[in-house]
């Protein structure tokens, strides 16, 4: 897991527009092709592939795999090997030569130019955002290399990403969450190289799906202080609490100062019974939180909240595929929250690829199993190199449907998965299955960072919330806490894109759909304000 999160960490700078590096080729140029959109070419595993052969599959072909296979990395650069040579070993025509070379030797520089010396028709790789950039400047553009990397600074000129964008996981969730949560939202992310980008997304994001992103709140990756912090400040505790304090004084001095009817004292000492056993009044001005974390910080986040006031019965639970490879589904209190990830690997792969591997297979090995089929596919397509790989209705590989585009980027249908509180996760929405209709609003574009926006509200008046008889509200006044209007942020002629992909788990795990929000009323503040939040 560790290596996976390694390759795809966000970049730490700001995102440039993919198509500023120069088009050196006519081939790649930033218009997409024209063409109807039908159904997807299947990616086949098991079978013939469906006369994407040209006449002449003994013809000689050469491709070149840049990956690491030593260093630090060389696990990763197995992963995807393994996923290259299965492929290769069940499609791979008497003519074609594969030849690997190692980008985690330390002489990168040296192995592009022996790469490119050998002028392979096609290239598989680099895995990392350096070496596709270094690549894109050595190598001739129409050339394509078919990337590992999502970073749009380093695409184009024939470098495209065969990686999830995160720009298609970041409009993914927050259209679910205009379909099921509502019109308000909060976003809470690492302060890290990519939590400000990626919230910086959301917030565009939220313009097209016709949501307002109400506050942006940044912590320290792994600091139970800093997530806390976070917390308090995301959960309007303060203000809530000192509503909560206020309208206790209310009924208080109008119980013991006031001649009161029967009713009238029953009704304000059952208000005020109720106000003693929580410590916080009033409405959260969102209704959704959208967690741009992994799974070990949202649980500790999550479990902050709840010691402020805020559960998945007062806000709904949005996250990313960063939730998968951590034990998040297993915590009752997150049931129901949703996340963006990539389609289930089919089980006959599963099986092909661990007969012919001795392993079970990982996102990377299937995106580099998928990369080596489109590109044997491109080669022997009686089509030209180009036309073939930026095919507008796409393909339908172990992963889902996607397709590529001139300027190095890709879309790839997502699905909504929601966590069971058992360990399980359930398909909430399923992912599309073509392009006839377009799937995302946004692409092509560019971002950078976002400062942290703090929670716009119209505040909490304790007096909203309870009820007092008419004779003394002119006599009990309250002031309104927590009140913060933002000004106004116009991100409607904003697009923006982003910069690598994330960790995708491979866990199988379906089950009913259906759920209930746990009570929040048994949680113990003590034990979560004495014990740190653990990873």
């Amino acid at each position: 897991m560790h290596i996976i999160k390694q390759i795809l960490k966000f970049t730490c700078l700001a995102i440039l527009l993919s198509s500023c590096h120069g088009n050196k080729g006519s081939v790649w140029r930033s218009e997409e092709p024209n063409g109807p959109v039908s159904a997807p070419t299947r990616l086949q595993y098991g079978t013939d592939f469906l006369g994407m052969y040209g006449t002449q599959s003994d013809t000689a072909h050469s491709i070149a795999v840049l990956i690491p296979t030593s260093g630090p990395n060389a696990k990763t650069g197995k992963s995807i090997r393994l996923g290259i040579e299965t492929a290769a070993m069940r499609f791979a025509p008497d003519g074609l030569q594969i030849n690997f070379y190692d980008t985690g030797n330390g002489n990168l520089d040296e192995t592009i130019d022996r790469v490119i010396s050998s002028n392979p028709e096609m290239i598989i790789g680099p895995v990392f955002a350096d070496s596709a950039k270094l690549l894109r400047d050595k190598k001739n553009s129409s050339t394509p290399a078919l990337s590992f990397t999502s970073d749009v600074s380093a695409v184009g000129d024939g470098i495209i990403s065969m990686a999830v964008m995160p720009s298609n996981i970041i409009e993914t969730i927050v259209k679910e969450m205009s379909q099921t949560g509502g019109k308000k939202f909060i976003t809470i992310a690492p302060n890290n190289a990519s939590g400000p980008i990626m919230a910086n997304v959301a917030n565009a994001m939220a313009d097209f799906y016709d949501m307002n992103n109400v506050g942006i709140f940044y912590y320290t990756e792994r600091d139970t202080d800093s997530i806390k912090s976070a917390a308090l400040d995301a959960s309007m505790y303060k203000a809530r609490s000192a509503a909560n304090t206020r309208g206790k004084e209310i009924l208080s001095a109008i119980l013991n100062h006031e001649n009161l009817s029967a009713p009238e004292k029953y009704s304000l000492s059952h208000q005020l019974e109720n106000l003693n056993r929580v410590d916080t009044l009033g409405d959260l001005p969102y209704d959704s939180i959208l967690f741009l974390g992994d799974g070990n910080d949202t649980k500790s986040m999550a479990s902050f909240l709840r010691y402020y006031g805020v559960g998945t019965r007062d806000a709904k639970f949005y996250g990313t595929p960063l939730w998968e490879e951590t034990d998040i589904a297993s915590d009752l209190t997150m049931m129901g929250a949703m996340y963006a990830t990539l389609p289930e690997i089919p089980e006959d792969f599963k099986n092909v690829y661990s007969i012919t591997t001795g392993n079970l297979p990982t996102r990377m090995s299937t995106i580099g199993y998928e990369s080596t089929i489109l590109a044997i596919g491109t080669l022997y397509s009686r089509n030209d190199q180009h036309n073939h790989l930026t095919n507008p209705s796409g393909y339908m590989g172990i992963n889902g449907l996607f397709r590529l585009h001139n300027d190095g980027t890709n879309e790839r249908a997502l699905r909504i998965m929601r966590l069971n509180g058992d360990g399980t996760a359930s398909v909430a929405r399923p992912e599309a299955t073509s392009f006839t209709i377009p799937i995302y609003k946004t692409s092509g574009t560019y971002t950078s960072a976002i400062e942290n926006i703090p929670l716009s509200s119209d505040g909490i008046n304790p007096l909203d919330y309870i009820k007092i008889p008419d004779r003394f509200k002119s006599k009990y006044r309250s002031k309104t806490y927590g009140v913060n209007h933002s000004e106004e942020r116009n991100n409607n002629e904003i697009l923006f894109h982003t910069t690598t992909v994330l960790p995708i788990n491979d866990t199988d795990s379906i089950t009913s759909e259906d759920y209930q929000p746990v009570p929040l009323d048994n949680i113990s503040r003590t034990y979560i304000d004495s014990v740190e939040v653990t990873e």
